[in-house]
C-alpha cells in the first residue's frame, strides 16, 4: 500500500513516514510545507510532495493522486493562533477528505485529539476550544464521507518510546489514577498498524497506553 503523509515533518507524522519506509509491505510519500524539508527527505530516499494545506483541493489532489491510503497527522502547532488551528486542522483536512475522493483514494486514517467527540469535556477550556471544535468537524466530515476511514484519538501525547502496550475504545474513561496519556511512537505504531487491518475500517476510537498489544487491541474494535 502507498501512503500519503499529510504532516510529515510533525512528531507523529515523522516517525509513521520512517515506520513506512523501513516496512516490507508499505511505501510513503511524504506531505510536508518547506522545500529544505522536501530536500531533506529526498536525500534520504523518501518520495517528497511539497504542498500547502491553505491551498485549493486541486492542488491537494495532486499530492493525493496515485497513493491507496492517507495518513493526516498535521497540526497548526501550540503556537499558532485560533485561525490557524481552523485553516490547517479543520479545513486542511476536510480539503484533504475531499481530495481523495475526487481521485478515488479509499482508505484515510485521521489523528484527531482525546475528547474531541464530547462537546462537554471542553467546557471551561477557552484556550483549547478552537483545537477540540477544529478537530471534531474534521471527524464529522470524515465519518460522514464515503471513504474507508479511521480516526484515532490519542490521549495526552509523550515523547517517550514505545510501549507497544495500548488500550482503545469508542469511549475510552479515563480514572484519576490513569494518566491517559500515550507516546507518539505508539500512536503512530497504531496508524501503521491500522493501514490494513479491517476491524478498524469505518471506526473512530480513544487511544491510551494499556495492557493489550497494538494487534489485539486493534482486533477487537
Amino acid at each position: 500500500m502507498k501512503v500519503l503523509v499529510v504532516g510529515a515533518n510533525g512528531k507523529i507524522g515523522h516517525q509513521v513516514v520512517t515506520m513506512l519506509e523501513e516496512s516490507n509491505t508499505h511505501s510513503v510519500r511524504a506531505f510536508v510545507r518547506k522545500e529544505e524539508q522536501a530536500e531533506e527527505l529526498k536525500q534520504k530516499g523518501i518520495e517528497a510532495h511539497l504542498g500547502n494545506l491553505e491551498g485549493s483541493v486541486s492542488d491537494l489532489g495532486e499530492a493525493v493522486k496515485g497513493v491507496d491510503a492517507v495518513v493526516f497527522s498535521a497540526g497548526s502547532g501550540g503556537s499558532t493562533g485560533a485561525d490557524k488551528t481552523l485553516l490547517i486542522d479543520l479545513d486542511g483536512a476536510v480539503k484533504v477528505i475531499e481530495a481523495a475522493q475526487n481521485v478515488g483514494v479509499d482508505r484515510f486514517i485521521l489523528v484527531s485529539a482525546f475528547g474531541a467527540n464530547n462537546r462537554e469535556s471542553w467546557i471551561g477550556n477557552e484556550d483549547m476550544a478552537p483545537y477540540y471544535v477544529a478537530k471534531h468537524y474534521a471527524d464529522k466530515a470524515l465519518e460522514q464521507s464515503n471513504l474507508d476511514y479511521t480516526i484515532v484519538r490519542p490521549g495526552g501525547l509523550l515523547d517517550e518510546p514505545a510501549k507497544d502496550k495500548i488500550k482503545v475504545a469508542e469511549n475510552l474513561e479515563v480514572s484519576e489514577s490513569d494518566e491517559g496519556t500515550v507516546p507518539r511512537e505508539d500512536v503512530a505504531k497504531v496508524i501503521v498498524a491500522s493501514l490494513d487491518n479491517e476491524k478498524t475500517y469505518r471506526k473512530a476510537f480513544d487511544l491510551v497506553s494499556g495492557e493489550q498489544a497494538i494487534e489485539e487491541a486493534l482486533n477487537q474494535l
